[in-house]
């Protein structure tokens, strides 16, 4: 017997429909006036839009858990997509300047304080100021070099690159992030929101300048990734991420890791861990979570010689 099919209709229009269904458009009542522009107070009302495109609603406290997932899932998205999984972690002062720039600035306080003839303490002060930062440049040229040290090995392994990873700001950051673009190699940045404005440095790869809103995401991004932590000399920010990362190594709630602290002379200064150990604060292990360095082949072979150590060669 011949096999009957039913009828199969044609497959309608996915936007489309010949008859519009009765919400497609406004009621319609000429005896009110006044319905349109209630119509109207309830569109127009904040609590009509959508939540994703609510501006007000997403700042709102009620909201903060789901900024924080946002601020999460964004980075985390960028990185996966572009193979970010190793990243050698720099940390360092937006203050530290570019050599060049720091004789600059002391070559010009020089020529006002010879100017200005009598003693001056705010001048005086302003040229200690200058020296001590032109004293601490060098370390620019370190973190340069470091990142171009991490960008050029990045090629040994092209399916999970090492890249240099910074907080994408200038000073310090920047000069890692310099010397990996100087190689053409990858490197990431993860800004933060400040109330002022400010501008990532201009050495970071598109695609992978991060900007967060919450100091939280942005520690849990930079250890996530982090084969190792590189401290250049810093203040209240790098001290911040320094002692997090240090606390976290401690109590192994991530692994072990390098960190490495660039300068032994101004870190030493910064904080006496001897003192804390000593006073009990620290263990006698503590003290070997960290090391001192003083250039970027002093990092670079340490780093390495560590993670061999370890058997978790990067290369």
């Amino acid at each position: 017997m011949k096999r009957r099919y039913p009828h199969i209709p044609y497959p309608p229009d996915p936007l489309c429909r010949n008859e519009p269904l009765p919400w497609s458009h406004p009621k319609q009542d000429p005896a009110d006036l006044q319905l349109m522009e209630r119509l109207r107070t309830i569109v127009d009302h904040p609590s009509y839009r959508e939540p994703d495109i609510d501006a007000d609603f997403l700042q709102s406290g009620p909201a903060r858990g789901v900024r924080l997932q946002l601020d999460y899932m964004k980075a985390e998205q960028g990185m996966a997509q572009q193979g970010i999984e190793r990243c050698v972690v720099v940390f360092g002062s937006t203050r530290l300047r570019e050599p060049k720039v720091a004789q600059q600035e002391l070559a010009d306080i020089r020529q006002r304080v010879a100017q200005a003839g009598a003693a001056n303490h705010d001048l005086e002060r302003m040229l200690r100021l200058a020296e001590n930062r032109m004293e601490l440049s060098r370390y620019y040229q370190v973190g340069r070099e470091l990142g171009h040290r991490v960008g050029a090995a990045s090629g040994a392994n092209p399916v999970s690159p090492l890249v240099v990873m910074t907080g994408g700001g200038p000073g310090a950051m920047e000069s890692a992030n310099r010397g990996a673009y100087d190689v053409g190699a990858p490197t990431v940045g993860l800004n933060i929101t400040l109330p002022r404005e400010q501008y990532p440095n201009p050495y970071i790869t598109p695609g992978l300048c991060f900007q967060f809103h919450y100091f939280s995401m942005r520690k849990l991004h930079f250890m996530k990734r982090a084969v190792a932590i590189v401290a250049l000399p810093g203040g209240f920010g790098t001290l911040d991420e320094l002692f997090g990362a240090l606390t976290l190594i401690q109590t192994r709630k991530v692994s072990p890791m390098p960190v490495v602290l660039v300068g032994e002379a101004y870190w030493r200064r910064v904080f006496d861990a001897e003192y804390m150990l000593e006073q009990g604060h620290i263990d006698a292990e503590d003290m070997d979570l960290y090391w001192y360095a003083e250039n970027a082949d002093e990092v670079w072979e340490s780093v390495l010689r560590w993670h061999q150590n370890n058997g978790t060669p990067l290369f």
